[in-house]
């Protein structure tokens, strides 16, 4: 399984003191997949969780907006209440419940089995017969070069 997170959109307030562009809030969000099977028979499952972590404005080690990186603020993210363990085992558990769902709905028992459609066979259509026509011997018409 793989299991990425990204940040979508920072918020900032333009001025916040001395400081500017001062990132208030990060949107993020954790995506999941698994692929199952080989070559034809692979099928790929995803799962995905977001939200949104809101920020007090810096009291020190201020990081200018245009040298943040993507890690620092999902950092940020993770030691403002965004349980990183437990958003990963939703992502996770979505993905499992796909490719082995917890409940289903099978056929009812007492009705007969409803059989898989068939592939409909198509049909060209019958092109007209034509009767072959006979042209009637000219003598007037030859293949002889005119004299």
């Amino acid at each position: 399984m793989t299991i990425n997170w990204i940040i979508e959109r920072l918020l900032v307030k333009p001025t916040e003191g001395s400081l500017t562009d001062v990132v208030i809030t990060a949107d993020w969000r954790c995506n999941g997949t698994e692929t199952t099977g080989t070559g034809d028979d692979a099928k790929t499952y995803s799962g995905t969780c977001y939200g949104s972590a809101s920020f007090a404005p810096p009291t020190e080690n201020f990081t200018p907006y245009d040298q943040l990186t993507e890690a620092q603020v999902l950092g940020w993210c993770f030691s403002n209440g965004v349980d990183q363990a437990a958003i990963e085992a939703n992502v996770t558990q979505q993905i499992e419940n796909q490719i082995n769902p917890p409940v289903i709905a099978p056929p009812l028992p007492w009705l007969p089995p409803v059989p898989p459609p068939q592939p409909e066979m198509i049909v060209p259509p019958m092109l007209p017969q034509v009767e072959p026509v006979l042209v009637a011997n000219d003598s007037s018409v030859s293949d002889a070069p005119a004299a």
